[in-house]
């Protein structure tokens, strides 16, 4: 089995890292959460909206106005909102079962209300028992979810490092591409140099 590896998660890929993390912790060398689900039941009222299988039918047809909208949601300065990330979002919607699947992952971790609390606060507990660096980043303007739940992680995990990125939507790791590589490596730096 190969040593531990750095873990880097947004959205729901936090909650991934997470849980990989929790469940092999001696697979983790640390853990770098990005705008990272789990940490509060609010969220975007379209992700809401999908937990009602009539609306989430109509609301996850492939169409250029949805792909739209949902790229515009994810980033504050709207010049990373291209052509191509367009074409890429409708070419992903357009694949066999993508619908089936995002229903069907919308329903298992939250309701119309928002996230749901008993896998977060499992998954929560968890992280906070490891012995791994945490890194915990947001983006001030996230619409996806929302910058508060950065103060719900430094409640949760009073040991990891935060950052709030200014005027930068739920990507910042595309936002704020530099600053963030440079927050992240140093991060790892900091860490195999024991401080």
């Amino acid at each position: 089995m190969p040593g531990p590896v750095h873990l880097v998660g947004n959205s729901l890929g936090g909650a991934v890292a997470m849980r990989l993390a929790v469940d092999d912790p001696a697979r983790a060398a640390s853990l770098v959460l990005v705008a990272s689900a789990g940490f509060g039941r609010e969220v975007t009222i379209g992700l809401r909206l999908l937990a009602v299988r009539p609306l989430a039918r109509l609301l996850l047809r492939p169409s250029r106005a949805v792909a739209r909208r949902t790229e515009r949601a994810l980033f504050h300065d709207r010049r990373h909102v291209t052509a191509a990330r367009l074409a890429e979002a409708l070419a992903v919607a357009r694949r066999p079962h993508a619908a089936r699947v995002m229903r069907e992952l919308v329903g298992s971790l939250g309701t119309v209300r928002g996230v749901a609390a008993p896998w977060r606060q499992e998954l929560l507990d968890g992280v906070a028992r490891l012995d791994v660096p945490v890194l915990v980043v947001w983006g001030d303007r996230d619409l996806i979810l929302p910058a508060a739940h950065l103060a719900a992680a430094r409640a949760r995990l009073p040991r990891a490092r935060t950052h709030l990125f200014a005027d930068t939507g739920h990507l910042p790791q595309v936002e704020r591409a530099d600053e963030f590589h440079r927050l992240v490596t140093g991060f790892w730096a900091g860490r195999a140099a024991g401080r």
